[in-house]
């Protein structure tokens, strides 16, 4: 059974600072492309980053370059979302997601919260 738990979401003040993870278990991690997505209230999901198994990055939006860091650890099934200077904006849940080939997977989303 295919298994995507993401944690570490939560309420925090602009300019701060928050760490996504994301543990996978029963998929052979190491060959999958993992992704952060984020869905805003009353938005669309959207892309956030991703990191291939050759540890090659994206970063879907300019508003997120400079601030975030995506990041894996093969060895623990874990990719990370390390999110600096935060923004209200950047309030949303925020979805891990393992793809390879036509297998793609979905974590439950945690919330992250930008506010004062």
């Amino acid at each position: 059974q295919v298994q995507l738990v993401e944690s570490g979401g939560g309420l925090v003040q602009p300019g701060g600072s928050l760490r996504l993870s994301c543990a996978a278990s029963g998929i052979s991690f190491r060959l999958y492309t993992m992704g952060w997505y984020r869905q805003a209230p009353g938005k669309q999901r959207e892309l956030v980053a991703t990191i291939t198994p050759g540890d090659s990055t994206y970063y879907a939006a300019d508003s997120v370059k400079g601030r975030f860091t995506i990041s894996r650890d093969n060895a623990k099934n874990t990719v990370y979302l390390q999110m600096n200077s935060l923004k209200p904006e950047d309030t949303a849940v925020y979805y891990c997601q393992a793809k390879f080939s036509t297998l793609n997977y979905w974590g439950q989303g945690t919330q992250v919260t930008v506010s004062s």
